[in-house]
This record gives structure tokens, C-alpha cells and sequence, in this order.
């Protein structure tokens, strides 16, 4: 149910130069908490217990799962210049465009008591003279404090990149001044270099304590170079941003979208979208290729590990879209140079 704000948030320090029509800004409810564009997100306590005491349909089907992800290891593309995209698990990608290096979500190993399924396929000291690192939001299988304090001290100069109200906890982790917040369809300055980058709204919400659920901002990128559009979603539930992105931006060369930890649906879909939605937020976009991600690397949810890449491709498979999808190995990069792609 779509309610109205009661105010809208800006980083007045940065542009707006793409967002809908009659855009306000990034709403925020009277207690000072962000919302979603059409739907109120709360953490309802009594729906958790119903979801962790129900019976799970996949309960022998997860118990026999063997499926484990691809690891590439050969890491010789670190000494390159190509521009690639390179998913290194979860919602971890290194993208190099333009000369440009990006991280986006970076997590390294485990998160509290939940155990990483597939090794990060590189070794993590050599993620050094990144230009931009990415921060979705705040939760902990997307904001790491150990893996952000690695990159902190390999990449002094690094410029971190992420939404309203994030500054404090990723200052706390770095111990960096060069944090820049944004607002919903908020352009970073990237000074001189020669890549946009614009926070862009997702479905979600936040929380990293007791007390302040949806005090920080979520959200996903658009990153522009070199005649290339790419939309790195972030978490989300499927809604109608998908179609809104695709009027303002008008389309993308490359998609990369969530499409695990999405059962049971009734619970997971408003922070994450089932394959066949994914797919169909793919197909709004107006995107070229559709990279997956949010799967294979932590259990979080009820399906098993590889069911949302086994759903993805037998939905794309009845749309006929299975060429659209880049299923790459973790650790193996996308070439993205030129007019062409390769795996």
C-alpha cells in the first residue's frame, strides 16, 4: 500500500540530473525513517517466527543439495585494463571501466554465524588502487566492517560511494573522510574521471542494530562510461522502479540483479525478488544482458543453494531469453570492451 511521505531527502551538495517527473526526493516518514517508493516495510516479528516454525517445502531437497558455484583462479586480469566485470560472489563485483576500478558490496568471509558457501576467489590483499567502492546499504551480508577495514588500509585514497545516513557506520569502518552519501537518483562527483555514477532507488529496507531499522538509506548504481551502461540493483524486492529506471535512463547495456534468498515468497519478496521476477524486472529495464547475483555464497533462506540459477534458467529457457544471461563462473571476468562480450 503506497503512503505519502511526510518529507524528502536530498544531499544538497550533489545533482539531480536524471530522476521522474515531479521527483521531491528520497521519502522519509515522520520519525525520520525511509521508505520504500509504494510499500511500508516493518520488521514484524510474529511473520520471522511464523517463517522459522513453518515446515520448509525444500527441506530434503536442501539436505541433498551438492550444487556448489564454479571457482575461477586464474587472477591474471588484475593486471589488466580491459574493461570487465568480474562477480567474486554474492553481491561482490569488481568492475573496471574506462581505466576505472570499482568494488561494489565487498565481503570477503563469513557473516556473523552464517558461514560463506563459496571461497572469495581471489586473494583479497591484491584489491588494491580501486578508484570508487560501492555501498548498497547496511546489512551485513552487503557492509562488512573487517573486509571494508582490509580495503581501508590498501586503498587509502579509495572513494566510498553509498546512500543518506550511511556516512557514520562506514566512517566507523574505515576511518575515511572521502565518504559521499546520495539520495535516490543523486549523481556522485566523480570530478574530472571519466565515469557517472547515480544511487538509484531498490525495494529493501535497513537495519544494523535494535533500534534503527530504515535509519539509513539503500539503494543500487547506475555506473556510465565509455558508451556502456550498467545498473548494479542492489537488494531488492521486485516493484515498479524497475520500469521507473528504464523511463529515465532509458536502457542498460548490462543488469546485474538479485535473484536469491527469495523462499518462502509470502516473507522474502518485498527484500528480494524470486528468479522469475528478477526476469521480468530484467525485461522492463530495457537491458541488453542480465548478470545474476545474490546467490550460491550464503544460505539466508529457505530455498536450496542452487535453485535460483536452476529457476532463472528454466524460466529464461520458456521466454527464449537464455541468451541474455551472463552465467559466469565466480572470479571470471565479463569481457565488456567493445561492441562484443565474451565469458
Amino acid at each position: 500500500m503506497k503512503n505519502p511521505a511526510s518529507q524528502y531527502l536530498n544531499n544538497p551538495d550533489l545533482k539531480t540530473p536524471k530522476a521522474p517527473q515531479d521527483w521531491s526526493g528520497t521519502p522519509v516518514d515522520g520519525d525520520g525513517r525511509f521508505r520504500n517508493l509504494n510499500h511500508t516495510f516493518s520488521a514484524n516479528m510474529t511473520d520471522v517466527f511464523r517463517w522459522k516454525f513453518q515446515r520448509n517445502p525444500f527441506k530434503k531437497q536442501k539436505h541433498a543439495e551438492i550444487w556448489n558455484p564454479e571457482i575461477f583462479r586464474d587472477n591474471s586480469w588484475l593486471e589488466k585494463s580491459d574493461d570487465i566485470i568480474v562477480w567474486l560472489g554474492h553481491s561482490t563485483f569488481y568492475i573496471r571501466v574506462n581505466g576505472i576500478k570499482i568494488l561494489t558490496d565487498p565481503v570477503f568471509g563469513d557473516i556473523l554465524s552464517v558461514k560463506r558457501r563459496s571461497e572469495f576467489p581471489i586473494d583479497f590483499h591484491r584489491l588494491i588502487n580501486l578508484d570508487y567502492i560501492l555501498l548498497s546499504h547496511d546489512h551485513r551480508d552487503h557492509l562488512d566492517k573487517k573486509s571494508l577495514n582490509i580495503l581501508s588500509k590498501q586503498n587509502p585514497d579509495v572513494r566510498y560511494l553509498t546512500g543518506l545516513h550511511m556516512k557514520e557506520i562506514v566512517k566507523e569502518f574505515t576511518q575515511s573522510g572521502n565518504i559521499e552519501e546520495a539520495g535516490w537518483y543523486q549523481q556522485y562527483n566523480t570530478d574530472n574521471q571519466p565515469v557517472n555514477i547515480t544511487f538509484i532507488p531498490s525495494r529493501h529496507w535497513s537495519k544494523r542494530g535494535l533500534f534503527d531499522t530504515n535509519l539509513r538509506l539503500w539503494g543500487g548504481f547506475v555506473i556510465e562510461a565509455e558508451n556502456k551502461r550498467i545498473l548494479f540493483g542492489g537488494d531488492s524486492g521486485y516493484d515498479t522502479h524497475y520500469q521507473q529506471l528504464a523511463d529515465v535512463f532509458g536502457s542498460f547495456d548490462f543488469a546485474i540483479l538479485g535473484i536469491g534468498a527469495y523462499a518462502p515468497e509470502w516473507f522474502m519478496s518485498p527484500n528480494h525478488q524470486s528468479p522469475k521476477d528478477a526476469l521480468k524486472a530484467f525485461t522492463q529495464l530495457n537491458a541488453k544482458y542480465f548478470i545474476p547475483m545474490h546467490y550460491g555464497t550464503f544460505d539466508l533462506s529457505d530455498e536450496p543453494l542452487g535453485e535460483p540459477l536452476r529457476q532463472l534458467l528454466a524460466e529464461a529457457k520458456n521466454q527464449n531469453l537464455e541468451d541474455k544471461l551472463i552465467i559466469s563462473q565466480i572470479g571470471k571476468p565479463v569481457s565488456i570492451t567493445g561492441s562484443k562480450r565474451s565469458i
